[in-house]
């Protein structure tokens, strides 16, 4: 007999888990406030006049480093927490908490380290980084909090035997994840500790996360199935598989991270070959989540017209399906360094992001808060969902015509009809998914705040 979708579900027991969850979600939407505030420091540096009275030098790369910072390391890791602490037994409880302790403090050092003095900001790929001890520090810090949530994850689920069904695939997923992530922990150890001292810090830093950066993606890619597989199932789609058929798909998802240590292994960290095989390994080793993503897809299509009240999961479902192929697609459009590349990672990243924020709208009434139901929560998927899209198709577009990466103003060299349509288009679109990201950090901090049911 078909498993039932309704099944694929994990059920939140315990009030310590419950509150330990509601911990790292606070940090999560924080880091997503606190990355909007320094988005508005971005404008402001950049407007004539106003950027005057900014004592800082080169503010704007300042304020950039640590809006990304907290927009995708921040974010996703800290949301990777609530559902590894979801996901969990009730052993090494303290470690849990230390874990979220760490995070919050390593976070507050990171965003109030540009106002402690010159940021000396660095470009570099995953992580960029603040040269200057402050900033280091809070990334040190946050990044202990986070280690040790991976090493709880991992040491509290070696078995999995008292759940079955449904609920075990999701937990298995999860736990994958979390194995992801202990391989990008351990490869970031290595680079470290093979890395020779470079005067060029750029070039330190980027080789320093590359390969861990590169393995970090299986686990965000893995939580984000686990997270549309269970926002269908809530959706009311009948996913047509079998329990143990996700366990498999979900470990077939895991498998090719384990190629990032032979990498390692068999390159030196700094060599052409390792930088090539990492980006080889990005570009065909998330493969495998086409087929779990495809039996999503049609389970949502064949669904009937969701209840009202479940709208804003089941939107936010249908636009991070789209955000996150449309960034696969780009991906394999690539053709040396310009901005496809970024249209590329931002659709993946909102990919991400648009599920974790459907899975949001779903876990406040499980966790005791008032359930986000109203016309903007059904509304808010689309819009940041659309803006984006439009975001990422002026990318690839202006891409196509040689708008190259990681430059801005004049030297852009918008000289063509179709540069400044392109790259319109994408400022455009970036205006309309703020409005959204707004709307969605309003709903849930009155959420919040607000009283429980």
């Amino acid at each position: 007999m078909q498993e039932q979708s309704a099944g694929f579900s994990i059920t939140i027991e315990h009030e310590h888990t419950k509150k330990l969850a509601i911990t790292w979600l606070t940090l999560a939407i924080s880091a997503l406030l606190a990355s909007g505030i320094f988005s508005i420091l971005l404008f402001l540096s950049r407007t004539p006049t106003v950027s005057e009275f900014i004592p800082w030098k080169d503010f704007f790369h300042t304020a950039l480093v640590v809006h990304v910072d907290l927009s995708v390391f921040i974010w996703f890791m800290s949301f990777a927490g609530l559902l590894w602490t979801i996901s969990t037994s009730r052993r090494l409880t303290g470690l849990g908490w230390l874990a979220v302790i760490l995070a919050i403090i390593g976070t507050i050092i990171i965003t109030i380290s540009p106002f402690t003095g010159e940021g000396n900001p660095l470009i570099n790929n995953y992580i960029p980084i603040l040269d200057m001890p402050v900033f280091l520090w809070g990334l040190t810090i946050a990044g202990i909090g986070f280690g040790i949530v991976i090493i709880r994850t991992i040491i509290t689920n070696l078995s999995l035997k008292q759940f079955t069904g449904g609920e075990l695939a999701l937990r298995f997923g999860c736990y994958s994840g979390a194995i992801a992530a202990a391989l990008s922990l351990i490869l970031f150890i290595w680079a470290w500790l093979s890395l020779p001292a470079m005067e060029n810090k750029v070039v330190y830093y980027e080789y320093l996360f590359w390969g861990s950066g590169h393995t970090l993606q299986f686990t965000h890619a893995l939580l984000m199935m686990v997270v549309w597989i269970w926002l269908a199932s809530v959706s009311g789609a009948n996913i047509k598989l079998q329990p143990t058929t996700v366990i498999f798909l979900l470990g077939l998802c895991l498998l090719p991270a384990f190629a990032a240590p032979v990498i390692y292994h068999l390159y030196d960290v700094l060599s052409p070959d390792s930088r090539v095989n990492f980006t080889t390994l990005m570009k065909y080793g998330h493969l495998p989540l086409i087929l779990p993503g495809l039996f999503v897809a049609l389970a949502i299509l064949q669904s009937g017209k969701s209840d009202i009240s479940i709208r804003p999961v089941k939107n936010a479902l249908i636009a991070s399906f789209i955000l996150f192929t449309a960034g696969g697609i780009i991906g394999f459009m690539i053709e040396g360094v310009n901005v496809v590349i970024p249209a590329h990672y931002h659709g993946s990243i909102v990919g991400v992001t648009l599920a974790f924020m459907g899975l949001t709208y779903m876990l406040l009434p499980q966790l005791g808060f008032k359930l986000p139901a109203s016309r903007w929560a059904r509304s808010q998927p689309y819009i940041y969902g659309a803006g984006q899209l439009m975001h990422i198709l002026g990318l690839a577009w202006s891409g196509g015509y040689g708008v190259q990466r990681k430059v801005a103003g004049a030297a852009q060299g918008l000289d063509t009809l179709a540069q400044k349509a392109g790259m319109g288009l994408m400022g455009m679109g970036g205006l309309v998914s703020t409005i959204g990201g707004v709307i969605f950090l309003v709903i849930v901090i009155r959420a919040l705040l607000g009283k429980n049911k």
